[in-house]
């Protein structure tokens, strides 16, 4: 087991090249360059898959390296320097900038053959489409999910959502848990005004999504205006977190209302129950967000957890793809990764890795089985600008309401305005 301090002092070389014969011209005495962003325990399970890799395929050496806080920038130096990594991870909402704008080595003609395909979930490769080219591959499926104190509920006496909470009944339940918990700076929840995944499933229940098929947003300005509208009128009830909460929470699981002890229940992914769960005491529940109406569209659908893409400037682009379909598709390599990244997209790999999970694990893995007859379609790619929007303008606009700078109605039309100009 590779140590913390090792895995984060920069590249990691694994595995030693072997001058061999009779291989093919990609696997012989060559090296292939992995770069991902995540926490240590990411780390030890990729490099264990890379290193499964190299023992399935001689002649080759994976170099890995993992990224920091610097991951973004620092691959977009190496991309517009012509040094990047052969393959390279990226997580949804980035993932069109990057292919969008030619970074990546489209992977069409290698799906079926060298990416085996056949027991993947149905359809599940559009999740790596952007305009009907295979631009990366998913890593993992996950799905929106609301994660909340068991304990905290139960000692306020009060019965945890579930399929039937509207966003109604979620309000007056977070105000009314709110009081009963009794403590100064502790809420229900945090402000969740400034998460594009939360409105989105909001979206998804009207019938609408947060991007279109055409790369525009795919909401209005009543929309956005409802939804500022609720976590505003929240805030002011007592049942979220504050805004000088708010504003600290950066959009990372350790920065999170929950996990900072300001809040019992946190909007969130479903393959972040492990992380959650690692930094509380008490057990963490799972189960589905709020609906408009009892009975009406659940908002849910599955996402990739994380994406990889190959650099459109690879030397070895078979290589790369092998190592995809290795990552993807090999039981060992997914019996090694868990459910880190989220729910394994090859059937047969998922059932593979059930019995090795722990019991936290098996929570979140229960979950995206539990939600497939509530989940609708997979979502249009995000458009390129996606990225900007995210950092840009949700937090800024949501955050300057919760500070009371500007009305729920100024917010909705701010960022109709504002993502109108970036994506158009």
């Amino acid at each position: 087991m590779l140590s913390r301090r090792k895995l984060l002092q920069g590249t990691v070389a694994l595995g030693a090249a072997s001058a061999l014969t009779g291989l093919p011209a990609w696997a012989q005495e060559t090296d292939m360059r992995l770069f991902w962003f995540g926490s240590p325990t990411r780390a030890e399970r990729t490099l264990a898959v890379a290193k499964l890799f190299e023992g399935a395929t001689p002649g080759v050496k994976i170099l890995g390296e993992v990224g920091g806080n610097d991951y973004w920038s620092k691959l977009t130096t190496m991309l517009a320097g012509g040094n990047a990594p052969d393959v390279f991870q990226l997580e949804p909402g980035r993932f069109a900038d990057y292919a969008g704008r030619g970074a990546m080595l489209p992977l069409d003609d290698y799906l079926g053959s060298v990416i085996r395909t056949d027991r993947m979930m149905p359809d599940v490769m559009k999740l790596g489409q952007v305009n009907g080219v295979t631009s990366g591959v998913p890593l993992s499926i996950n799905a929106f999910a609301l994660l909340y104190d068991t304990v905290a509920f139960k000692e306020a006496g009060l019965t945890p959502p579930d399929r039937t909470t509207t966003w109604d009944d979620f309000a007056r339940l977070c105000v009314d848990l709110t009081k009963a918990i009794g403590k100064k700076g502790v809420w229900a929840v945090g402000n969740a005004a400034r998460y594009s995944h939360a409105l989105e499933a909001f979206l998804v229940q009207r019938g609408k999504r947060l991007y279109g098929e055409d790369g525009r947003i795919g909401f209005d300005v009543v929309d956005a205006t409802d939804w500022y509208g609720y976590w505003d009128s929240l805030a002011k009830n007592g049942g979220c977190v504050s805004a000088e909460v708010q504003a600290l929470d950066k959009i990372q699981i350790d920065s999170n209302p929950l996990s900072t002890g300001h809040a019992v229940m946190a909007i969130a992914f479903s393959n972040m129950l492990v992380g959650y769960q690692a930094l509380q005491q008490n057990p963490i529940g799972l189960t589905v967000l709020p609906v408009a109406d009892k009975g009406g569209p659940s908002g849910l659908f599955y996402k990739a957890g994380q994406q990889f893409g190959v650099a459109h400037n690879t030397r070895n682009p078979e290589l790369a793809a092998r190592f995809l379909d290795f990552f993807l598709n090999d039981v060992e390599a997914g019996k090694a990764l868990g459910l880190e990244r989220g729910v394994p997209i090859n059937l047969d790999v998922r059932a593979a890795v059930k019995p090795t999970l722990n019991e936290v694990e098996l929570r979140s893995y229960d979950y995206i089985a539990a939600i497939a007859d509530i989940s609708g379609d997979y979502p249009p790619q995000v458009p390129v600008g996606a990225s900007e929007l995210e950092e840009r303008v949700y937090r800024t606009i949501a955050d300057q309401l919760a500070f009371g700078q500007i009305t729920p109605a100024e917010a909705g039309q701010a960022l109709v305005d504002q993502a109108n100009a970036i994506l158009g």
